[in-house]
Order: structure tokens, then sequence, then C-alpha cells
């Protein structure tokens, strides 16, 4: 049945019903799914259950105990309660086989997280057969349990909340029916514990706000969507995607869980009655025309009673710098995504721009749901990467060192923008690859590359080897750090990197130069994988701001940022297009800046205009054709143009340096003078690559410019 109601923070863009091609579409999708290997089966399903509810005992006892040993009375030590709570995939039902639950421990006041949570039921988790890899990060952002429960992993989070008596539903706990009453009494709430409810939230440390809210965020999602079945299929398609194209990762600078989660419940909002087809392809739609850094955001944010900080750039001066800002519907709403960087941005958009471009093939049946889904060839993409290097004595301390880097490892790419003027962008990869051979050792690499539409004449070269000083000071800070942890940062070429990267352990051939992607339709086999490759390199040009009009749901114009590359015939052909497959009646204009007026707007820092994300797409056709008209492309890299990056190695100290190439970058060593002092310390080390090594001048006196 339609849903006509209104959800969230606006009215629908489309509340038009499926057709017989989107539920084709959406069947053909979920035996992708369903093939693709993210549904667990019902073995699993159970031991996760009996795990939680093994779980969920064990911190009840642990609450008695620390109670008895704080010398409370029997009656105080037989009513002492604990609860477990779900959030994140598994909470929102989209886990697939093997993934970890998140899992929060609600606990009373009396409990406290450092001596009591991270001490005695640490020991007690210890001590435990069935409890593997253990491991606690006290002083994360979100302090953190890490385990396996035989063999389901766990992460265990704490909120102590102001209640001296954690009330539960159940009457088997070992409560009478007066002690029941007595805790409703004395906590003022229902027999069961709703930390959906603002009051629970009430005289708590920043630790536990931050751990309650990831169930608060879970559940208010759930509420906010108006189709749930429909969201899942959609979210468990998103996941998918985004790890396969290398970009599911909050802590490098992309996007976790949580954000995707909220980035699809938008999308649903806005296409209510869309089956899951339709919603991926409207995601890749929307996002690709939103403007950034105008927030999504599910609900309007509720400023609360308890006088907590929230989202607000119109207050909050640090909220301004936000990139990407995706609001938490739960009290205190917060931006979810403050990790992202301008690299990462900028890899993100270029991956909706694919995803959009793939999407418009499939809806023209040119193309199968496999190829959205393509992984992302990280190691063949870039001509140079950064390698960090981590190693430790023990598996114990490797998994220590390898979370605190992990931690860390994006100040790296905010370190290279921010000594770079941003001309030097970076891509980290996801995740850790090991050498086998190699035992306690990780290694980690970030493709590097030049800022897309730098101008080049402004270019001047920049030196690096204080960056990654600075960056290797501030991991070698940990507080845990143990002489045996190390940590090694090297450039290496993509013609040299270590054959352990490649799967199988086989090196690809080198990729052919291609031309710019063809706009004209897809016909044979070899044009759609030739298509989908130049869909995966990142763009050498900089991105025109040719407008189209582009209709979204076959009812609403939008005008958007082309495709880059386009010449004039081939922008006339595109929009013709388009104009002939989404009718774009401009009657609807008027409908979406009315809708989005409940944002909170972002305040650009480079201009005074006011916009939301959608809002600010909706300028008049004749203007932005106008402007579209007057931009000129340019090439990134022109000739005699190149931007320098100040490397060591094996005693030496070297550039590696962006020569000017048709197609791809390249950074090439040129030899310095080194000092003594790094000389002999660069001999102490069994350099594979070339160490970038700290140089004794000041950034802006080896750069050239000031400060």
């Amino acid at each position: 049945m339609a849903v006509s109601t209104r959800v969230g923070l606006s009215e629908p863009i489309s509340t038009g019903g499926p057709s017989e091609s989107d539920a084709s579409k959406t069947r053909d999708l979920e035996k992708f799914l369903v093939d693709a290997g993210l549904y667990e089966s019902h073995d699993e399903a159970i031991k996760r259950e009996e795990v939680l509810g093994r779980l969920d005992q064990i911190v009840k006892t642990w609450v008695k105990n620390v109670s008895r040993v704080r010398g409370y009375n029997g009656s105080v030590i037989q009513e002492a309660n604990a609860k477990i709570f779900t959030f994140g995939s598994y909470r929102l039902g989209v886990h697939g086989p093997g993934a970890d639950i998140d899992t929060l421990c609600v606990g009373p006041k009396y409990a406290t997280r450092n001596e009591d949570f991270f001490g005695e039921l640490h020991r007690m988790l210890s001590e435990m057969p069935e409890v593997k890899e253990l491991h606690s990060v006290p002083d994360a952002h979100v302090p953190v349990m890490r385990f396996k429960f035989n063999g389901v992993s766990i992460d265990l989070l704490y909120a102590n909340v102001s209640l001296w008596i954690i009330p539960e539903l159940e009457l088997d706990s070992g409560m009478c029916y007066w002690q029941l009453i007595f805790s409703m009494i004395s906590n003022s709430l229902d027999p069961d514990l709703d930390i959906s409810q603002e009051s629970i939230l009430q005289n708590v440390d920043d630790q536990t706000v931050r751990s309650l809210n990831g169930c608060r965020v879970t559940d208010q999602i759930l509420r906010l969507v108006p189709n749930i079945q429909n969201f899942r299929t959609t979210l468990r398609c998103m996941r998918l995607w985004a790890k396969r194209r290398g970009v599911y990762s909050n802590v490098t600078g992309f996007l976790g869980g949580i954000n995707w989660a909220l980035l699809v419940a938008r999308i649903c909002q806005l296409y209510p009655n869309a089956l899951p087809s339709m919603l991926v392809s409207r995601f890749f739609r929307v996002y690709n025309l939103w403007r950034w850094p105008n927030p999504v955001m599910l609900c309007p944010i509720q400023e609360g009673s308890l006088g907590l900080s929230f989202w607000d750039p119109r207050r909050n001066y640090k909220d301004r710098s936000h990139l990407m800002p995706i609001i938490t519907p739960a009290y205190p709403c917060m931006n979810s995504s403050y990790n992202v960087s301008t690299s990462t941005l900028q890899v993100m958009m270029e991956e909706f721009h694919r995803g959009n471009e793939i999407c418009k093939e499939i809806e023209l049946n040119k193309l199968s749901w496999e190829g959205l889904f393509d992984s992302f060839l990280f190691f063949e993409a870039y001509a140079n990467y950064l390698q960090i290097d981590i190693a430790a004595e023990t598996d114990e301390e490797l998994m220590i060192w390898k979370g605190w880097v992990e931690s860390r490892k994006r100040l790296l790419t905010l370190k290279i923008e921010r000594d770079t003027n941003g001309v030097l962008q970076c891509h980290p990869h996801p995740g850790e690859i090991s050498d086998k051979s190699k035992p306690f050792h990780h290694s980690y690499f970030m493709g590097l590359r030049r800022k897309q539409g730098a101008n080049p004449q402004e270019a001047q070269p920049f030196d690096i080897r204080m960056t990654v000083e600075d960056f290797k000071r501030d991991v070698y800070a940990y507080s845990f750090w143990k002489p045996a942890m190390l940590i090694h940062v090297c450039h290496v070429k993509r013609k040299d990197l270590p054959i352990f990267v490649f799967p199988g352990g086989v090196r690809p051939s080198p990729p052919r130069k291609r031309s710019a992607l063809a706009s004209c339709p897809v016909q044979t086999d070899a044009a759609v994988i030739r298509k989908r490759r130049k869909l995966d390199e990142p763009p050498n040009r900089g991105t025109s701001l040719i407008l189209q009009a582009l209709g979204v749901a076959g009812n609403l114009s939008l005008l958007a940022q082309g495709i880059p590359g386009l010449d004039q015939s081939e922008r006339a052909a595109e929009l013709s297009a388009s104009a002939g497959a989404f009718p774009t009646p401009m009657a609807m204009e008027k409908h979406v800046i009315e809708q989005s007026s409940a944002q909170i707007p972002l305040i650009h820092q480079e201009s005074s205009e006011v916009f939301d994300g959608l809002e600010g797409l909706l300028k008049s056709e004749t203007q932005n054709n106008a402007e579209a008209e007057g931009v000129t492309q340019t090439e990134l890299f022109p000739d005699k143009q190149c931007v320098e990056v100040a490397m060591a190695g094996n005693g030496t100290t070297s550039i590696i340096q962006f020569q000017a190439k048709a197609d791809l970058e390249e950074l090439e060593p040129l030899e310095l003078a080194v000092s003594t002092a790094i000389a002999s310390a660069a001999a102490k080390v069994p350099a594979q690559k070339p160490l970038i090594r700290f140089h004794f001048t000041s950034l802006p006196k080896a750069t050239g410019s000031s400060a």
C-alpha cells in the first residue's frame, strides 16, 4: 500500500508506486545479494542470540560482584542489575555472516567505567575459555572492549547512567513484586529501561552520552523510515557497494555503517513507495547532485532540555569546518561524519558519479547489477603510494598497536592536506594488508594524487618530511607504547608495490592509456568493460561546472553539475536525453525549496549564500547554462609543471615529483644532500623503500611560501 503521510524532515519528492520494471530489477538485485552471501544462516542467527543471552547473564553477575565489593547490603546486591542492548548493523537487521555485534552495557551509577568495566569485567572475561582476542580501548572517543565470544565478534560499550537500579521488565531475575515496584518508583521510569527517553542522559559524562547514542540513533532510524524492509534491502546494497569500492571506513575518513544507514534512510524518506532497485538508483542520483557541506538530516534538530551541545554551525565554529555533515536524529544531534577530509570527500563524490552513470545504464537494461558492485582496483589506480608498516613483538601487542595506529591514520591525510595547501590529496586504503612471511606485521597504503582542478600555474614545491615526522610523533605518543611497537613510512611507486598486496600474489600488467569517457550508448560487452574501467579511474582533468537538467522520479527538475569532459555537442545530447527520459516541470522547484526550509543550513566559509543540499541545486536553468558556457577545462598536469614531495632513504634524501603526463601523474625521485645525523639514523634501519625523513628546515622555508 502506498505511503502518503509525511515521514521525517520534509515532504517526499515522489510518492509514486513501483512499476513492473522496478519489481523485476528488485528481484534481480535481491538475488544478487543472496548470491553474494550477505545473509547469515539460521544456525548462525541462533548462535548470535545465545551469545547475547550469555553476555547479558555475565554483566548481571558482574554488577552484583561490584555492589558486593562496594559493601552494599543484601537487598541492594539482589536488586543490582545491568542490561545489554544491541545497535548498529545487527539492530538494523543488515548484518551478514561473521559480522561483529555492536552491544551496549547499561549499568548503575556506582559501577564505574575505568575501575569496574575495564577492570573487573575485563578480568572476568579474560578468565573465560570461550572468550578470545580480548582487547580494551579505554581512551577511544567512544571507549570500547572488543573480543570474540564462542567465535562471535563483540564490540562492547558501557554507559553508567545516573540510576541506582537498572529496571528489568521480566520478574524471573530474582526480583519479587515489591522490589519491581520500588525500582519503578525510585527511577521514575517504566518497568523496562527505555534508553530512547531524553531523561536517560541526565547527569552522565560525555562518554556515556556517546555510548548511549549508538542505540538511540539506531532506534530513531527505524522509526523514521517509511518501509523498514525496503530500507534494509537498500542498505545491504549500499554497504556491499561501499566495501567493494573501498569507501566503507569511518576511521580512515570515509563513511561507516551508521553514516551509510542515515544516507539511505533519507532516500527512503524522499521516495517512500519506491522498491530497493529504484532507491539504489535514486541514492546515487541525489548524492551525486548534493551540494556539500549542506547537511543530510532525517528530522529537525531538537535543542532538548538538558543543555547538551548539539550540531549547529550558526553557534559552534568547529561545526562550520565539517565537509560532509550527516546528522544523527537522536538528541543531542551530532555530525556522524566529522572524520571526512577534502581528499576522502573527493573520492566519494567520484564514486557517487560512477554509481549514477552505471545506474543509468541499468535502468536502460544495458548493464546488470554486477557492474555496479565491481571492486575498486586500488593498487592499479595510482602511480604513487605511501606505505605505512607497523610491527610488534606479539599478537596481543600488535592488536593493541594496530588499533591505535588506525585511529591516528586519518591524521596523516589531514596533515598532508594542511601542509600542502590541499594540492596533494590522499586516498587511504580502508584496511590493513599483511605479508604472510612477516609475523606480527601489518601494512597500510595511501594513494597519492594532485588535487583535481587545481590551478597548475600556482603549484609550488612542498616538503612533507616534517609532516610525516609530525604524524609519527603523534603515533609514538601512545600511552601504552612499548619499544617493540614500530612504525615505518615510505614512498613506493606502483611498479614497485610489494607483491603481497595483489590477489593471489600476481602483479597485474601495466594499464593502458585510455581516452576520455564517451557519452555514446554502450552497445558491446567490450564497450561495457571499457566504460567500467574508465569510471574507476580518478579524473585527470579539472571538473567543469557544466549544468544539465536532470529529472528525479520523473516529476522533479534539478539542476546539477554535469559530467566532466563533455564537449558542447555531447552536452547538448546529454541534456536532450535527460529531458526526454525525465519530464522536468518547473512547478516542482518551489515544492523542493519549501520542503527544505526546515533544515538548519550550513554557512559555507567561502560564501555568504545559504542553501539546503537540494535547494542549492535549484537555480534558474538559464543562469546555469550561461555559467556553463563560460567555463573552460584545463589540463591537470600541463607541461613543465610539477609538485615536489621531499623524501629520504638509504642514506640519501630524494624528492618525489609530479611530472606532466597525459593521463597519470608520476612521482620521480630527485637526489638531495642529507645531513650526517639523518644518514646515520637511516643506516640503522634496513629500508626496503625510500623513507620519508625529518628535514631540519621549516615547512614554509622548504616550500618557499609563508606560514
